[in-house]
């Protein structure tokens, strides 16, 4: 069964994290349904939102390889309705 799921990405320094993170995010273009990207131009940082539809290991595994970028906070809010 799948979930939808809003993963909030927080990056702090932008231009050393953001080729890493397309990169991770292009693995899972699978699951990927959306993406908005906000610059913070002044403040340096960037803030980006991505949309997902998948299996709770998928999601999960995303948010991790995610979380594990240097300069980069995320957190994941995930429906509790199953979908097929």
């Amino acid at each position: 069964m799948k979930r939808v799921a809003v993963i909030g990405i927080v990056l702090e320094e932008p231009k050393e994290s953001n080729a890493k993170l397309n990169e991770i995010i292009a693995e899972y273009k699978d699951i990927v349904r959306g993406r908005m990207g906000i610059p913070f131009l002044e403040e340096g940082i960037s803030v980006i939102s991505v949309t997902v539809v998948g299996s709770m290991d998928d999601i999960n595994s995303l948010t991790g390889k995610l979380g594990n970028v240097s300069g980069v906070g995320v957190k994941t809010s995930i429906s509790k309705k199953e979908i097929q």
